[in-house]
């Protein structure tokens, strides 16, 4: 006997949605489960074989669980709100709310073709006032809060300010962007525009300053997993780095409190072990350096003596700014094939911490690797001269003798041959050696005995 699966499904299908087969009600005399799947984005014709790999797991379980009593809650919704929707829009010529709904539409008739025992009652739409007016409305909350590490919680901005107009910042405890010291008497005398900005140091929302991934493209910021290569995932166009204020949650405030609850979880280890590394808790410590003024005094990360006894340099302040200054703009503005190769050696998994535009001795890296004590250059049309190479030279052999190892590309290797360059890169740090390993060695200091960049990360 043949079967007419297209007559058979359909009959089945449409008795579910008549009698309403799937849809939940309260029942507190069974267990309850709940069975949530990624929401797909309306982004696309309809939808491609990822989508019902999953689903199609998430359904035998709950339809296992329905048989075993239990009162379980399945639904499906739409991820509608983003770049996605938003690229299809442009892509297709038409406006998102029409894109979107057909492809909303598009979707749901696939997904009830597959059979799925979604509860539509309860799906969910990103896109619908109706469901993002909550996520401004927490959005909301927790802007107008502080988190008290006394309490553990998140407190009213009001009790923070009530304490700033009684007691300064003496005896808070409380996450905060930046260590701020000020008494009650000089917190009353602020402008209110300055006491406004000083409450973001201490809001759960709150606007600052970051390095992004900007796609100038795209017109938006990216997260890291948005990017490869220095282009974006979604079109391949090019991301740079860029210092902008943006929207930040203070989710570092949790961190304790997410650790702890994971213990309270019946997931699997290695589920709970991607969550900690995710959350990513790390520990570190703050120096405070004094300044002098005549004569200026090395700064640590300046002086070679920190790795290579008998070896230093002074700088003057003036100069020392000036150099933190031009690392920041070659930072800003890097060449073709500093963009590039940048982009490479940070999103591959090297196996070594590598920094851009490192100050070291008086002198501007355009990158450097902490472990192996090596100086990776880039030399465009400007290393051709004369006098360049001569410079070139001599910038060497100074940090040669100061136990640094240095190798150099030019840009044409660079642009033409970006994974031969990477290749060997990650070749010579492995095998790296310096002409000061035995003194090193005998002294007790490793690579990364030195002290971070001014600049920060990156």
């Amino acid at each position: 006997m043949e079967y007419n699966f297209s007559a058979i499904e359909e009959k089945w299908q449409q008795y579910w949605a008549e009698h309403h087969t799937n849809t939940v009600d309260i029942d507190k005399k069974r267990p309850k489960l709940y069975v949530l799947d990624m929401f797909p984005y309306p982004s696309g014709a309809g939808l491609h074989v990822g989508h019902p790999l999953g689903y199609i797991a998430s359904d035998i379980y709950s339809r296992y669980k329905r048989l075993k009593g239990y009162n379980v809650l399945h639904p499906m919704g739409y991820d509608a709100f983003g770049l996605p929707a938003e690229q299809y829009a442009i892509q297709t010529g038409q406006h998102p709310a029409i894109t979107t709904r057909n492809n909303i539409e598009r979707y749901r008739a696939q997904l009830d073709k597959i059979g799925f025992s979604y509860d539509w009652n309860r799906e969910v739409r990103t896109c619908d006032p109706a469901y993002y007016k909550w996520t401004q409305w927490a959005f909301l909350k927790m802007f107008h809060s502080y988190y008290c590490c006394n309490a553990q919680q998140a407190r009213p901005v009001e009790e923070l300010i009530k304490h700033f107009e009684q007691q300064g910042t003496n005896g808070l405890n409380v996450a905060c962007s930046e260590e701020l010291h000020f008494t009650a008497g000089e917190w009353k005398a602020k402008p209110e525009a300055e006491q406004q900005q000083i409450l973001f140091n201490y809001r759960l929302a709150y606007l600052g300053e970051t390095v992004v991934n900007w796609c100038a493209a795209l017109g938006t910021v990216l997260a890291n997993d948005e990017v490869k290569d220095g282009l974006s995932v979604r079109g391949g166009f090019p991301v740079e780095q860029k210092k902008m204020k943006q929207w930040m949650l203070r989710v570092s405030a949790y961190a304790e409190r997410l650790l702890a609850g994971l213990d309270t979880l019946e997931w699997s280890d290695s589920l709970k072990e991607m969550q900690r590394n995710w959350i990513g808790r790390s520990e570190g410590a703050e120096i405070h350096l004094p300044l002098f003024s005549s004569p200026p005094a090395p700064l640590p990360w300046e002086r070679g003596d920190i790795l290579i006894p008998n070896f230093e340099i002074r700088i003057s302040i003036e100069k020392w700014q000036g150099l933190i200054e031009r690392a920041k703009q070659f930072r800003r503005e890097p060449t073709e094939s500093e963009h590039l190769l940048w982009a490479a050696l940070r999103n591959r998994k090297t196996g070594h911490k590598i920094r851009r535009q490192y100050i070291i001795n008086g002198f501007i890296a355009d990158f450097y690797c902490h472990a192996a004590r090596t100086i990776i250059e880039v030399d465009g049309g400007v290393h051709n001269t004369k006098e360049q190479r001569e410079y070139d030279e001599y910038r060497t052999n100074v940090l040669q003798e100061c136990g640094f190892n240095v190798i150099r590309f030019t840009n044409e290797e660079v642009l033409t041959d970006i994974n031969g360059v990477v290749e060997k890169v990650h070749t010579y740090l492995d095998n790296w050696s310096s002409p000061l390993t035995p003194l090193l060695k005998e002294r007790g200091i490793n690579g990364e005995d030195i002290l971070p960049s001014p600049l920060g990360e990156g």
